[in-house]
């Protein structure tokens, strides 16, 4: 049986020409035409001063946080429900991740957690240096009361849109919002590079920052000066002819994905016991991934029950984020807890949601699911 992807990279006309052009001029080592011309596109797309393309979207992330100062010993607020790599630079600066829970509106950062957190620590003697907030699965965050806590309590706010590139809140781009924004462009985003992310930020001081970390802190001298610790982070001339392709048919590639969603909210979603995550008003969403909810009246780890018969059949599915509260490499970090993020962890199954899927394969996934549940 054909084999039901749940994110395949979906190539457009461009991105041949882009990276042809590359290997005609030699111009395949980091930067490069290719990439000052992707960094364009996104700056641009995301309505923000500068993006400087980087070679993941955990990447961003460190940089983000070396350059808003965190070290060793810091405490930085992350979102639990989310992947790991959200937390892990965290720790490549030597700081401890203290994480907050979600409100079930858009499974996103809870605001009501977050500013008891900032309280309770701050009580501790240990006002967080970061808060790192997660747009998850192209759904954006309640932005407005999470910039007015941050602001309020003087705290810099780092965006995670690693999955909400083309996402709007309140008709602003997501990437747009934090001091700091993050993109990724992992061979399953909805875009890629094949591997690749980018920083996005109104301050031409920070751009100018991660443009030099990211390329090992070299200063301009006629030997090779290092002032600081630099890395290796830049993305290749050749991967972001890919990205230049790619962002000339986001707006499809958006449609899309919104389209699949439709098409497995109109399918199940009077089915009793299943659910899926809405926009609140002023919210826009990727949907990046179609994420759906079963009810435990269907019994318990029904949503487990359905992957695996769902992989009998050949289509790839996927559980939710495994809270990171959860997860064994973070055991001893603090959570302010309202267990939100368990419950969708234990009900909710990712979809295949490719903008590549064919119509008869999204059939296909419907029908195993309704045959399984009936």
């Amino acid at each position: 049986m054909e084999r039901v992807w749940l994110s395949s990279p979906h190539m457009g006309e461009k991105e041949q020409v882009y990276v042809t052009e590359a290997f005609t001029t030699n111009w395949v080592a980091p930067l490069g035409p290719n990439v000052d011309a992707f960094e364009k596109q996104l700056a641009e797309y995301v309505a923000v001063k500068g993006a400087v393309s980087l070679s993941s979207g955990t990447a961003a992330l460190h940089l983000a946080l070396k350059i808003l100062g965190v070290e060793s010993g810091d405490v930085v607020l992350c979102q639990s429900f989310t992947f790991a790599a959200s937390a892990f630079p965290i720790t490549y600066c030597g700081a401890i991740p203290v994480f907050v829970d979600s409100e079930r509106e858009t499974w996103n950062m809870d605001p009501v957690l977050l500013e008891t957190a900032i309280k309770d620590q701050m009580q501790k003697e240990k006002k967080p240096a970061a808060i790192m907030v997660v747009h998850l699965y192209g759904m954006p965050a309640k932005m407005n009361e999470i910039i007015e806590i941050a602001a309020r309590f003087d705290i810099p706010l780092i965006e995670d849109a690693a999955e909400a590139l083309g996402s709007t809140y309140m008709e602003k781009a997501c990437g747009s919002f934090g001091v700091v924004g993050v993109l990724s462009f992992n061979g399953n985003k909805i875009i890629t590079t094949s591997g690749g992310g980018a920083l996005t930020s109104n301050d031409e001081k920070i751009i100018s920052k991660a443009r030099h970390l990211s390329a090992q802190s070299k200063e301009p001298a006629a030997f090779y000066l290092h002032k600081e610790i630099g890395f290796n982070y830049r993305l290749s001339n050749v991967l972001a002819g890919i990205g230049r392709g790619q962002m000339e048919v986001l707006p499809e590639r958006i449609k899309s994905r919104r389209k699949i969603f439709e098409f497995y909210r109109q399918q199940l979603g009077d089915i009793d016991g299943i659910s899926f995550l809405s926009e609140p008003p002023g919210f826009f969403s990727n949907r990046w991934l179609t994420t759906m909810l079963f009810d435990t009246g269907l019994g318990r780890g029904i949503n487990e029950k359905v992957r695996l018969e769902l992989e009998k059949n050949n289509i790839e599915t996927r559980a939710l984020w495994k809270p990171l509260h959860q997860q064994p490499v973070f055991e001893d970090c603090e959570i302010y807890n309202n267990g939100v993020a368990d419950e969708l962890f234990d009900t909710g199954l990712c979809l295949p949601s490719g903008s590549n899927t064919s119509g008869a394969n999204l059939e296909k996934v419907v029908y195993e699911i309704k045959k399984f549940l009936s």
